[in-house]
């Protein structure tokens, strides 16, 4: 699969799109998501967790560090999702103090991070990658690329 780009004219496309990218993603996936202050990763993840039927309120886990949903696929099983903001993460001894390892190789889990870069070294190369970034065109517009796994699960 190759890179997808979306274009988001609002916070409500950029929800949309990230609930209509979810219905590829399954337990044990990590979804790195990248992109300055302000553009919108949130606003994805409140997507995904939407089609994973999530009822708690999606907000960033900027202090937590790591916020915990319950959901369900399509076919209702249960599903862990973990969403994850590294922002505020400096060291790796931050991120093993959080428990950041044992979360990220989770195999019963969705793990959705924000500021993966922060936590490279910890982070497995098969994973999705979505880039959310201005559009130079309309400041209030998002293009929102979407980088399949780049060693996709054969089985």
């Amino acid at each position: 699969m190759e890179v997808v780009t979306l274009r988001s004219a609002s916070e409500m496309e950029t929800i949309q799109q990230g609930e209509q990218f979810a219905s590829q993603l399954k337990h044990g996936d990590i979804v790195g998501l990248e992109g300055e202050l302000g553009a919108g990763k949130t606003e994805f993840v409140k997507g995904i967790c939407r089609f994973f039927a999530v009822e708690d309120l999606v907000t960033s886990p900027t202090f937590t560090i790591i916020n915990q949903h319950a959901g369900t696929t399509p076919d209702g099983t249960p599903l862990k999702i973990y969403h994850v903001d590294l922002y505020r993460i400096g060291s790796p001894a931050d991120l093993a103090e959080v428990g950041f390892d044992d979360m990220v190789f989770a195999h019963d889990a969705l793990k959705l991070i924000e500021w993966p870069e922060r936590a490279e070294q910890l982070m497995p190369s098969k994973r999705w990658i979505v880039t959310i970034t201005a559009d130079e065109s309309d400041d209030d517009a998002r293009l929102i690329s979407i980088m399949p796994p780049q060693n996709p699960d054969l089985s």
